[in-house]
């Protein structure tokens, strides 16, 4: 059995150790405190239990600590951070684990937004620090973008990939820690010219959505931007490209459509509203229906899977 040690309490870290629980890894959870560490289990438990229909008779086990009474590192094959985007206390917890976790194990930060190469800065052990970068719900969405900083090792970076892979996460090399690793920066590119749609009064949000589900997002399940337009031709691309891409937009900042609704307070379902009012029940039922069509989009990836 695999061990990995999750370090943060909140709903990444929980999502990241359900996920590893449900392959059969054993979990230690490390948080600031023993209550907030211990706190979290159930919900660790939970989410496992939502993605996996049947335990083994020898279930994994899941344990927790503080993050600095933690010594226990045997047997382990992996450590990732979860804590809170702010740059310096996970550069204090990377200087702790540098020191105290033996230099043959791998470690990971989840951060979106600081890459491992300011976070592991002149560490001596920087060769084996990546960014591990999930996506939420962490314990649904199949990939990890595993990303090598300045001194990252790229063979250790290959090994961590197939430890995912042994998990049953499709993990994505990314080679250099440049803003937005892989998945964001396409997904930021999208987005920018979904909000520039809004802002010039072109399409609406429901129109914008019920596009891209109902387009290329629908043929995404089965393949991906390249496979598709393999697929396809790239000649017709091509053409379309000469026409479309003068047209697309190049704005360096985010529109006033979405800026003013966060400066009022309306950054989306947690708030009760985004771009359309969420009463408590609509947004309680569209959680609901999110994740079980995650589901049913992971079952459908299952059928004939791409060759590893």
């Amino acid at each position: 059995m695999s061990k990995v040690v999750v370090i943060g309490t909140g709903t990444m870290g929980v999502g990241i150790a359900a996920g590893f629980l449900a392959s059969g890894t054993n979990i230690v959870m490390l948080g600031r405190s023993a209550e907030k560490a211990a706190a979290c289990l159930e919900s660790i438990q939970l989410c496992a239990n939502s993605i996996i229909s049947e335990w083994p008779k020898q279930s994994p086990s899941l344990q927790s600590d503080t993050i600095t009474a933690w010594q226990d590192w045997n047997d382990v094959d992996f450590v990732i951070e979860t804590v809170s985007e702010q740059l310096q206390l996970k550069q204090d917890i990377f200087t702790s684990l540098d020191q105290r976790v033996p230099p043959h194990i791998p470690i990971g930060s989840n951060s979106s937004g600081f890459p491992i190469s300011d976070i592991a800065k002149d560490l001596p052990t920087a060769h084996r620090m990546f960014n591990a970068h999930y996506f939420m719900p962490a314990h649904i969405v199949p990939l990890v973008e595993i990303v090598a900083g300045q001194h990252s090792d790229l063979a250790l970076a290959e090994k961590l990939c197939q430890f995912y892979r042994d998990h049953g996460k499709k993990p994505v090399l990314v080679k250099k820690d440049i803003p937005g690793f892989l998945a964001n920066r396409i997904q930021h590119a999208l987005m920018r010219e979904a909000l520039s749609l809004v802002e010039e009064g072109i399409a609406t949000p429901d129109d914008i959505d019920t596009a891209v589900r109902y387009s290329f997002g629908f043929r995404y399940a089965a393949v991906g931007p390249m496979t598709q337009k393999e697929i396809s031709g790239w000649e017709g691309m091509t053409l379309a490209a000469e026409l479309i891409y003068p047209s697309l937009s190049n704005i360096t900042q985010p529109p006033s459509c979405v800026t003013n609704l966060v400066k009022s307070g309306k950054t989306g379902i947690a708030k009760g509203a985004g771009f359309k009012v969420w009463p408590a029940y609509e947004a309680a039922l569209m959680k609901q229906n999110y994740e079980q069509r995650l589901k049913a989009a992971f079952e459908v990836l299952k059928i004939a899977p791409d060759q590893e």
